[in-house]
């Protein structure tokens, strides 16, 4: 099994992006970023948090959504959206080859017209009184378990 590609949907904070990015390149990940980010991508901070893995990462920006949506269909690719609002948790699902593994941004998650494209909501259990992880320890969380799936 190929490992899964993880998606950024308009991320805000680029030490997170650059964080994930770094994560990319040392474990083998695609990145993909649904545009407009937040800030630029030859931000400092990005580049900071990525230091000098940010060019062996396998980067892909997508313009906007409809772009985005347009390359899922046509590559038939299974998205699934991580969210405090699901009831599943993401160790209990089975991970496929070509899955998209979408997160929403630091901000505000996704709007509701992309939650509902999702094939499937996942969700990181945490305590009752936590709102949410940082959006790169989640991409992290989740990349594990998609490696150990993998095999």
């Amino acid at each position: 099994m190929h490992l899964p590609e993880l998606v950024l949907y308009q991320p805000d904070i680029p030490g997170n992006t650059g964080t994930i990015l770094r994560l990319c390149a040392c474990l083998g990940f695609t990145l993909r970023v649904i545009e407009p980010a937040g800030f630029r991508f030859d931000d400092k901070s990005l580049r900071r948090a990525g230091m000098d893995y940010v060019e062996l990462a396998q980067l892909r920006r997508h313009e906007n959504w409809d772009a985005f949506c347009e390359w899922q269909a046509r590559e038939q690719r299974r998205l699934v959206l991580f969210t405090t609002k699901a009831e599943m948790a993401y160790t209990e699902f089975e991970f496929a080859s070509g899955d998209c593994l979408l997160f929403g941004r630091e901000s505000g998650g996704v709007p509701g017209e992309v939650a509902d494209h999702c094939d499937h909501r996942l969700t990181i259990p945490m305590r009752g009184d936590a709102r949410s992880l940082n959006l790169a320890v989640s991409v992290a969380m989740v990349a594990g378990e998609a490696m150990r799936q993998s095999g």
